[in-house]
């Protein structure tokens, strides 16, 4: 029995260190969000707090940085999307922050194939699942920006240019600069600091011992 308790308490202690884990990290990307972020294009943007959510995807897996991504988006809504003008309507504002941020914990997909190369030493089999999943779930969040920039954001394309044309190149180029970014970020953290993407618990909230 005094077995049993003493696994049951580790098991509640190791899911309170991805629980704050998952806290830290979505206040670091939203703090992410206010160093000044353009490049130069007109509404097209360079989103840092896409690399925090990185690393605990590949620390952690899909589910905390699907719930990271969550907070993130709720923080970003309440602190700059409402009061900077950026929510139009319910509709858009639901799936612009907290359905769009959610989305880029895809980036763990990739956990544990990454987890499995970087704790065998193999970095360039590990770099390239991280770069995987960093494409996915960044492409994921910014899917939605898309669509969003068609149906709700039309009006603010130049005048006589299709409004498909104006969101993809507005958030298809925020997607690409943010995805090379994150990659950049992440390739180099894996090289100077692999410890960053191993738990010493080894346990993530996606994974039966949690």
């Amino acid at each position: 029995v005094g077995i049993h308790w003493e696994a049951f308490f580790m098991q509640q202690h190791k899911r309170l260190v991805v629980i704050l884990e998952t806290a830290i990290i979505a206040a670091f990307a939203m703090a992410l969000t206010y160093i000044p972020h353009t490049t130069g294009v007109s509404a097209i943007e360079l989103n840092y707090g896409l690399i925090p959510i990185a690393v605990l995807a590949m620390r952690r897996g899909a589910i905390p940085a699907a719930w990271a991504g969550f907070v993130w988006g709720i923080l970003d809504l309440i602190l700059r999307g409402l009061s900077g003008g950026s929510v139009l309507n319910p509709v858009q504002g639901f799936l612009e922050y907290p359905i769009a941020f959610t989305l880029v914990g895809l980036m763990g997909l990739t956990f544990a194939s990454f987890q499995k190369a970087v704790r065998g030493g193999e970095k360039v089999k590990a770099s390239g699942y991280a770069f995987a999943g960093i494409i996915v779930g960044t492409f994921a969040k910014y899917f939605i920006h898309f669509i969003a920039g068609v149906v709700f954001w039309g009006s603010y394309a130049p005048k006589g240019m299709n409004v498909w044309i104006y969101s993809l190149i507005v958030n298809g180029g925020s997607a690409l600069f943010s995805t090379v970014l994150a990659i950049v970020v992440v390739g180099i953290l894996l090289t100077v600091a692999p410890q960053l993407f191993i738990a010493k618990d080894g346990k993530s909230l996606s994974t039966k011992a949690a």
